[in-house]
């Protein structure tokens, strides 16, 4: 009997094992920004190229990788399905996605969401560009460090959520200018889910140049009255002593 449950916990560790490194192949892959050859994956991935072979293999089959023809491999049609079945079953694209819209009608810098992806970064999961012919370089898909920029302070200030003491609209705007990268500056401020939970950071993001103080002023404004909106469609709580009017 001893023998038979030491086989069977050996066998679920190899198990576990196997999906952790499957999971590191992907997400590898989702960071990438572009395909990777075997060598690029066993480098980003410290493994074995024997390894990583039976591994993609399983990968292949179920979708979620794709070898294509130049030898590289990419994320397959199951990552988009995924992304997809996030989407519909948080309601975050519903929330979000038209207020970043309507950002870009007000005349706005270039709207984005960001979520925490771990403790140095966030994830950009939304971001629509707006009307200027100079942009920054943000898209969704991106990893970027959760401690520079003004959506990375947001995620700070408000990770256990929305403070008990009152708060002023300042309070819940941050700003950067020329931190993640000296040519831009950003405007964010949290939006908030069920029981006051951080749910992102909604932010603003183009050339600094653009950021003259009445822009800004503006910005804020505009950027509180959005984050309140996707706040309340998240079923979410806002500070009921911020004004918000633009």
């Amino acid at each position: 009997m001893s023998k038979v449950l030491s086989s069977d916990s050996s066998e679920k560790n190899d198990g576990v094992a196997a999906v952790d490194r499957a999971l590191v192949i992907a997400t590898s892959l989702a960071n990438a920004g572009s395909a990777l050859t075997l060598t690029e994956l066993s480098q980003r991935t410290g493994m074995y190229k024997s390894t990583l072979l039976r591994l993609l293999s399983s990968l292949e089959k179920a979708g979620l990788v794709v070898h294509r023809t130049d030898k590289r491999y990419a994320l397959g049609p199951l990552a988009f399905v995924f992304g997809r079945a996030f989407e519909q079953t948080n309601g975050l694209q519903d929330a979000i996605h038209p207020q970043l819209v309507w950002l870009v009608n007000q005349g706005t810098e270039s709207p984005s969401f960001h979520v925490r992806h771990d403790e140095e970064h966030r994830l950009c999961l939304m971001r629509i560009d707006s009307n200027h012919s100079t942009l920054d370089r943000i898209r969704a898909g991106d990893l970027l460090p959760i401690g520079r920029g003004a959506a990375g302070k947001v995620l700070t200030a408000f990770g256990q959520g929305l403070p008990a003491k009152p708060l002023s609209a300042e309070d819940l705007l941050f700003t950067s200018f020329g931190e993640r990268d000296p040519l831009c500056g950003a405007i964010a401020a949290p939006v908030f889910g069920p029981s006051a939970s951080l749910v992102g950071a909604m932010s603003v993001s183009g050339p600094l140049e653009r950021f003259s103080e009445m822009a800004v002023a503006r910005m804020k404004s505009l950027m509180l009255k959005a984050a309140q909106e996707a706040t309340q469609d998240l079923g979410g709580k806002w500070p009921q002593q911020v004004v918000t009017e633009a």
